[in-house]
């Protein structure tokens, strides 16, 4: 009887939590859940940041559980699953374009819609796309609202490409670092992984400061005219 126990485990993971779906799929679910989250808008909800800071901890052999990663699989899968998502996501934006959308009663997608079309018009087509990659919501939605909204293939696949090999690399580098470096850091995975997502999202406060800023700078300016 292993066989169906096994599969009535893999069945009842948790796909919110990582190491849930670390322990249950391994690598090629990072691959997997990437797509899904970049690339599907069903996959909105699913852990990317803190999967693949997880993952990069998993590739070091300090955690005191069963599941050790390879770091070579683990990057390629991470990569392809990253890029192959965000291209599918604004090829299907592109054919289907609001419809998607309109279709899906989920306010917090909507949200994460809103803000996509924001970052594309705020800070054009190349930033916002990297910009989203360190969102949560808004890297799964922006793909299909940039295909909507017609933004060149070239521009969008040369950019999307760019902040996805930051994203997923970058993260899962990160987590395997720091996994080197402190012993037994799986005790400590849950406050980590909770700041990932904060660090995650600096790139996009630092443009919000920034934009601010510089708005601020342009009102005072017409004030003393």
């Amino acid at each position: 009887m292993p066989a169906p126990v096994h599969l009535s485990w893999q069945l009842a993971v948790n796909v919110l939590d990582a190491h849930s779906l670390l322990v249950a799929f391994g690598v090629l679910g990072v691959g997997v859940v990437l797509f899904a989250e970049t690339g599907l808008l069903v996959g909105f909800f699913l852990p990317g940041d803190s999967l693949l800071f997880t993952a990069g901890l998993l590739c070091t052999g300090s955690s005191e559980g069963s599941v050790h990663l390879s770091l070579g699989p683990l990057l390629a899968a991470a990569a392809t699953g990253a890029l192959a998502g965000a291209q599918c996501g604004y090829l299907l934006g592109r054919k289907a374009g609001g419809a998607l959308l309109a279709r899906s009663r989920s306010r917090r997608l909507h949200q994460g819609a809103q803000r996509a079309e924001e970052l594309l018009e705020r800070y054009g087509f190349a930033k916002a796309v990297v910009l989203a990659r360190f969102v949560p919501v808004v890297r799964t939605v922006l793909n299909p609202v940039a295909g909507a909204l017609e933004v060149p293939v070239r521009t969008f696949t040369v950019w999307q490409v760019v902040g996805g090999l930051v994203w997923s690399v970058g993260l899962t580098l990160a987590g395997y670092a720091l996994g080197s470096s402190v012993p037994s850091i799986d005790r400590y995975l849950l406050p980590l992984v909770a700041l990932v997502v904060v660090v995650s999202l600096l790139p996009l406060l630092a443009e919000l400061y920034r934009a601010r800023r510089t708005g601020r700078g342009g009102d005072s300016e017409e004030e003393n005219r």
